[in-house]
This record gives structure tokens, sequence and C-alpha cells, in this order.
């Protein structure tokens, strides 16, 4: 699945969240969406799973506009918590199966009990973290060939980020596209393959990590530091 945002704006009222965005996604590929706060990493996640309307610009699915259809192979986990209180883990699993077409049941169960949660266990009494996991296997759970994921990692400790980042790339499919939204740049190294800077709304630069290391002999975190040492 290949994924353009050409000319992709997005303003409220006289603000420019996201400003003139060109930009190419492919399937197989782990991409980090870095920045600052009010950079507008959210807002272009929320672009691209439909949430919001453009202002202007396209966004194109493997060639075609995009449309009601395509947004059926794009899961995005939102930063806020969205499941009701009352509840249970394995009613997570089927409120996204009555949503979702392509949401493996089976594959919603390994992922919780590989990060040690169980089925019973209430939404009102999980912590951030574990609330994090349970987001984190919903979304893993779908068949999705565009995974928009906006600060999985906020409130989980060391061990378990390292955890749900090996998750991640197990459960990850050779087509899909897995975009990640974090603060924690140290982190998502070992994962991503491409990262994508953004800065008030516009895309600062995007490289390829590898050719990052090898030709500048740069960390992902240092290019950060570098691109936002002013902001």
């Amino acid at each position: 699945m290949k994924i353009q945002c050409e000319g992709l704006t997005k303003k409220y009222f006289t603000k420019t969240a996201v400003d003139h965005v060109n930009l190419e996604l492919d399937g197989g590929h782990i991409y980090a969406l870095l920045g600052p706060n009010g950079s507008g990493k959210s807002t272009l996640m929320k672009l691209l799973s439909g949430l919001v309307k453009r202002t202007e610009g396209e966004i194109l699915i493997d060639g075609q506009e995009f449309s009601c259809k395509a947004r059926e192979d794009i899961s995005y986990t939102p930063t806020e918590p969205f499941f009701y209180s009352y509840m249970r883990i394995s009613d997570v699993g089927s409120f996204y199966e009555d949503f979702y077409q392509d949401f493996d049941r089976e594959r919603y169960g390994q992922l919780i009990r590989n990060m040690e949660l169980g089925m019973e266990m209430k939404v009102r009494s999980l912590s951030s973290g574990m609330l994090a996991k349970v987001k984190i296997a919903a979304a893993m759970a779908r068949k999705s060939k565009l995974i928009l994921l906006d600060e999985p990692f906020n409130g989980i400790d060391l061990l378990s980020r390292d955890a749900l980042a090996n998750a991640i790339i197990g459960e990850m499919d050779q087509t899909s596209s897995l975009v990640i939204s974090s603060h924690m740049v140290e982190e998502l190294e070992s994962i991503i393959d491409t990262a994508i800077f953004m800065k008030d709304g516009k895309i600062e630069e995007m490289c390829d990590v590898e050719a990052l290391r090898m030709k500048e002999n740069k960390s992902v975190a240092d290019k950060y530091r570098e691109i936002y040492s002013e902001v």
C-alpha cells in the first residue's frame, strides 16, 4: 500500500496545523514521526486516518483519491484513552470485533497474554501503562495496511517499552506501513527505518535511519537535537 500526500494542509481558523505537506509512505516500513509539541504530528495522523477534513491538498491511496473504503485499511490509535471504564479487556476485543471486519480476536488474545495482562481485568483498574498496552494490542490485532500509533509509549516503563517494541516488530506485516509518533526518540531508533521530522506544520526533513548512521555518523537523537535545538 502506497500513501501519498500532496500539498496536504489543515487550518483551524487562523492557525495552520499542517502546512502543504508532501509525503510518501510505502508498505513494509516503520516510520517515526518526530517533533516537539505543536509541530503538527497528531493533526497529520488524524488527516491520514480520515478523522479530520483537510483544508487543501490530496491524500492518494495506491494512486486513488482517499475514500471511505480506504479508511477500512487504516488503524489509528490516539494518545487519549477511548475505552469505557466498565469494560473488561475482553470487552475491548468485542468492541473492536463489532466495528472492524479485519480484527483478529485470536491475535488480540495472544498479544494481551504476551503483555502479561488478563482478559478479565477491568479498564478502570488499569494503570496508564497497562491502558497503552491494550490500545497497542487492539491496533496490532487488525490486518490494517496503515497503522498509526500516536505517542504509544506514554506512561510505560523502560522494560515494558522494550517488550512493546518487540511485539510491534513481531506483528508487522511486510506489506503494511507503521507510523509511530513519539517524544521518546532513543527508544524508537532500534525499530524504525525512516525518520520524519516535523516543524511548524511542515516536513522539515525525512531520512533513512541507516543512511543517517553511515553517511553522517549521526543517530536519530543527534538529528533531532540538530533540527530542534532552537525550538
